[in-house]
């Protein structure tokens, strides 16, 4: 069973390190979770330039000069809990909504038409609204358009990732959203997200399920990110171990605007954004890095080729936005508003290929 420490002890693990731990980091190949530590520490911040060249030249020996483009599709606002954070929280008063089986396929119809072919299915945990049913039948009508197929929606069974796998479902995003458990039970006031435990377990059934990919993450802005970061070390090299067959991303979602007006527990500059996701790629070289339109034009442009992977691109967080754009009730603001073409663009002008299909059915071997 994966168990992460108290964030006292990663605080100190953290602030032991020298540079010349940093040094030492950046010298091997696999640096280790205390080559982690040193590269997230208050030392490494003064060599920011060393670690993401670095970071550089592992994404450039991995991954070449390509970056997979995605988008979201929400399909429903409504939600059971109570997250301090979160615009879609149950006590926020907005104009929720769950699409249509009819409405969704349209919504992932026009990302398709757009040239999408990565698409991250997103909803409110809410299962009484939306469960694996729809899930189930969305993925099994659309999924000969799509090369992936991602969801981001409440945490499910074993056997409900296994149904849904079977329906054309290819990955799974669940993030821990803090893994400092004293601030978890802060801002998770009531609801099934309560149970710190069961969503830490979640990617695990997420792999056993058969899932050909599954992403974590921590919502920045919560507590310590330096500690944020060494936690989702130590989960990524408990699930390469125990599920080594299954693909991995991170996410680096920093809190946006959103309904109620929640401030942010700690401020996540893009400086220490930065550091975080050039640490995380020396500490893990095959681990998918995803930068979501969260983050402003300048600072996604800025960071083509030092270490994400994956871009999301003309994003809509609410609930049939994409068929209709003046429908209010998005999850948090975007800082990104540029069209798919606009993001590919700013990629091919950075000497970088944009990746919307991974396969074309002509290659296939009759």
């Amino acid at each position: 069973m994966l168990l992460i420490p108290d964030f006292s002890d990663l605080t100190e693990r953290i602030a032991s390190c020298s540079t010349d731990d940093v040094q030492q980091a950046l010298q091997v190949e696999h640096p280790g979770i205390h080559g982690l530590a040193a590269l997230l520490s208050p030392a490494a911040s003064a060599m920011l330039p060393e670690l993401a060249r670095r970071s550089s030249e592992i994404t450039l020996r991995r991954f070449g000069r390509t970056i997979q483009l995605y988008a979201p599709v929400y399909l429903s606002s409504f939600c059971s809990n109570r997250c301090a954070y979160c615009g879609f929280a149950a006590d926020n008063k907005l104009a929720r909504r769950v699409l249509t089986m009819e409405e969704a396929e349209r919504e992932m119809d026009i990302l398709h038409e757009r040239g999408f072919n990565h698409v991250l299915l997103v909803s409110g945990e809410a299962p009484a609204k939306m469960g694996v049913e729809y899930l189930e039948e969305l993925a099994r009508r659309t999924r000969d358009r799509f090369a992936s197929i991602t969801i981001e929606v409440q945490p499910l069974s074993t056997e409900e990732y296994a149904r849904l796998f079977e329906a054309g479902i290819t990955g799974v995003a669940i993030y821990q959203e803090t893994y400092d458990r004293k601030v978890y039970d802060q801002v998770h006031l009531s609801g099934n997200k309560c149970d710190y435990d069961f969503r830490l377990e979640s990617p695990a059934r997420v792999a056993r399920a058969g899932m050909r990919e599954v992403g974590i993450g921590a919502l920045l802005g919560l507590t310590d990110w330096r500690c944020e970061g060494l936690a989702l070390g130590l989960h990524l090299a408990w699930l390469r171990k125990n599920f080594w067959r299954t693909a991995l991303t991170v996410s680096f979602p920093r809190l946006r605007p959103a309904e109620g007006d929640f401030q942010p527990l700690t401020t996540v500059t893009e400086k220490d954004l930065s550091q975080l996701l050039f640490a995380l790629r020396i500490y893990d070289p095959d681990v998918g890095l995803l930068l979501s339109t969260r983050e402003e034009e300048r600072f996604r442009n800025g960071m083509i080729g030092l270490g994400p992977t994956r871009y999301s691109a003309g994003s809509c967080t609410a609930p049939g936005g994409y068929a209709h754009p003046e429908l209010e009730g998005e999850q948090f603001s975007v800082g990104d508003n540029r069209t798919l073409a606009e993001v590919c663009a700013s990629i091919q002008l950075k000497g970088h290929d944009p990746v919307r299909k991974d396969w074309d059915s002509s290659f296939q071997v009759k």
